[in-house]
């Protein structure tokens, strides 16, 4: 259990949960009470925390991959290379870019000036329907909200794929079959997560771009919001 990938898949359990817990509390409290009120600093706090955990979410994936790559490209230096110190270097980058990404959205946010009583067509304070509800120019924020998915959705998900698609050419070319699938084996319960996280982000968005239904939408974001987290654990659960 001290190996690194378990040191990386606690750090994703716990991003998970902290994940989880920036939503559904205050969604059950909602359905509970009948009361859909949100404060203006509530919904800033909310939002600076979804962004954040989605952030280190989509970072801590990234580095997974990486972990994965060096254990079946390189398996006779993997400890050298995954040494203690690089992936606590790993993780903690991954915390620091993510918190300095929220909180650069939630500082541009708060600039813009808003009407009073306000209906946010979702579950929770999510950024671009925040900036979607602003009574001012938005233009910089969307802006910055583009760059930052296309840097942070492209990037790391091409690394993740030049990763797998070394795995793949190494695990070709071992000769047995039972190596194959050994090798195979350790990367599929992280390959599955992939899938879902990446798979349910790009789903909303893509159909949040062709459809300006906000019911849609919103009921698509408990795609990745609620069902990937809680699905991880079991997914891992059943590889051990």
């Amino acid at each position: 259990l001290h190996t690194p990938m378990y040191f990386f898949l606690s750090n994703l359990s716990l991003v998970d949960i902290c994940f989880t817990s920036t939503t559904i509390p205050k969604m059950l409290v909602n359905i509970q009470t009948q009361s859909k009120v949100i404060t203006y600093e509530g919904c800033i706090t909310q939002m600076y925390f979804y962004t954040l955990f989605v952030v280190l979410d989509n970072f801590i994936l990234t580095v997974m991959a990486y972990d994965r790559f060096v254990a079946i490209c390189h398996p006779l230096h993997y400890m050298v290379i995954m040494n203690p110190r690089l992936c606590g270097l790993l993780v903690l980058l991954s915390w620091i870019m993510s918190v300095l990404i929220s909180l650069l959205h939630s500082l541009m946010v708060l600039r813009l000036s808003f009407c009073s009583d306000l209906e946010i067509p979702h579950f929770f304070c999510e950024l671009n329907q925040v900036i979607q509800l602003a009574c001012s120019d938005t233009f910089l924020n969307n802006i910055m909200l583009y760059f930052i998915i296309v840097l942070l959705g492209g990037g790391p998900l091409v690394g993740i794929l030049y990763s797998y698609s070394k795995i793949v050419s190494c695990i070709c070319a071992i000769p047995s079959a039972q190596g194959k699938y050994k090798a195979f084996s350790t990367c599929a319960s992280h390959l599955s997560v992939v899938s879902l996280f990446y798979g349910t982000s790009l789903g909303v968005y893509l159909s949040s771009a062709a459809s300006q239904n906000a019911h849609s939408s919103a009921t698509a974001s408990v795609m990745y919001t609620v069902a990937t987290p809680m699905l991880n654990p079991f997914i891992y659960s059943l590889r051990n």
